[in-house]
């Protein structure tokens, strides 16, 4: 009775010695997760930069022109393409193209379809902006 009582501590204390190191590592791990930075590039798909697009073109027309609303666009539009040196020409640039403008009518057609309200509130939100 005893030997199977030692035996059984026995495996109980070797189960422990097992499990603390990795409970430990577990704990550490979290920290230095912490202090890492994703740095993956985000899949960014002609619907959303057609998108980006059409507020540019609305929210001026909702809310006048507005310094606060074009530095909103600008932080957007470098998060969305983030290796173009001039994103807001670039997207100009590509809402010009023939391969974008299907992106472009199903954005416009959308904006439409949602009215001036909530048109005017995304708008608030481009200009409050930050990346």
């Amino acid at each position: 009775m005893q030997l199977k009582l030692a035996k059984l501590m026995a495996v109980g204390l070797l189960s422990t010695s097992f499990l603390i190191p990795q409970a430990f590592a577990a704990s550490q791990k979290t920290k230095s997760d912490e202090e890492n930075i994703d740095v993956t590039q985000i899949q960014v798909t002609k619907e959303e930069l057609a998108a980006i697009y059409v507020l540019s073109e609305i929210c001026p027309k909702l809310q006048g022109k507005s310094d606060k609303f074009d530095a909103g666009l600008g932080r957007l539009t470098k998060e969305y393409m983030p290796n173009e040196k001039n994103p807001v020409s670039a997207l100009k640039s590509l809402s010009k193209q023939a391969a974008f403008q299907s992106a472009l009518k199903e954005a416009r057609s959308d904006a439409k379809k949602a009215g001036d309200k909530n048109n005017k509130e995304i708008c608030e939100d481009v200009s409050n902006y930050q990346s």
